[in-house]
């Protein structure tokens, strides 16, 4: 009897700068965000045949996400996480998307995060 698998590719501490934070002082300057993304590609793993054309590249998984919140300017951390699963959902053949985005804005915590977990409607 043969088990279904579940193959993930993860990008852990994907370092950007973006305009994100409730007010205009914040949102102002750029500031880091460490982001830790996992996706589920649409093809099982054991079917991409050693060719990089047929699974989700994730040199270009980084560079969609950095140009993408190089555009957007939101208050909350939710909608950044929210609308940049949204958009990687559509973009590339993935089924499912964790993502956590880190801001390090509290004076007394290492870091303040928010994680979305989404499926693809397809999925």
């Amino acid at each position: 009897m043969r088990g279904r698998a579940e193959h993930e590719i993860h990008i852990e501490q994907l370092t950007i700068r973006a305009h994100v934070g409730v007010t205009k002082t914040e949102r102002a300057q750029r500031q880091r965000l460490v982001l830790n993304l996992t996706v589920w590609p649409a093809r099982n793993l054991l079917k991409v045949k050693d060719s990089v054309s047929r699974t989700v590249d994730y040199a270009v998984l980084s560079r969609e996400t950095k140009a993408y919140l190089n555009l957007q300017s939101p208050k909350l951390l939710e909608t950044l996480a929210n609308d940049l699963s949204g958009h990687l959902l559509e973009k590339f053949p993935i089924r499912k998307i964790r993502l956590e985005v880190r801001k390090f804005v509290l004076k007394d915590a290492a870091y303040a995060s928010v994680t979305v977990t989404r499926r693809s409607p397809l999925d």
